[in-house]
């Protein structure tokens, strides 16, 4: 009736994968936690570093930007140092996503968690 359990055994099969690639995305987001990227504005004036899962850790302006008439360019820098972390934060997590995709023979650009 079941002929060897061809179909169960593909099953079965499924299963485990989804269970290998529960298991390293599980630890990919904590290595991501560990993970630093750096952004910069202001030629490297301001930058700020983060995690891979976009935590901003830390600030560093130069001090030469201090200004009283330039308060409004500071906070721009800082925001676009800010932002341009966050991106490298975000295109580091996608590739890590697409290594372990990749290795399951899945297509690299293909979005998870679904």
């Amino acid at each position: 009736m079941f002929k060897g359990m061809g179909q169960m055994g593909d099953m079965a099969k499924m299963m485990q994968a989804a269970q290998d690639m529960q298991g390293k995305m599980a630890k990919l987001q904590e290595d991501m936690h560990n993970q630093i990227v750096t952004g910069e504005s202001g030629a490297g004036l301001v930058k700020a570093t983060c995690t891979a899962k976009g935590e901003l850790k830390s600030l560093d302006i130069d001090p030469s930007i201090f200004s009283s008439d330039d308060k409004e360019v500071v906070e721009d820098l800082i925001l676009a140092a800010i932002k341009d972390a966050q991106v490298k934060a975000a295109n580091k997590a996608q590739s890590e996503m697409g290594k372990i995709t990749e290795a399951m023979g899945l297509p690299k650009d293909m979005k998870l968690p679904f």
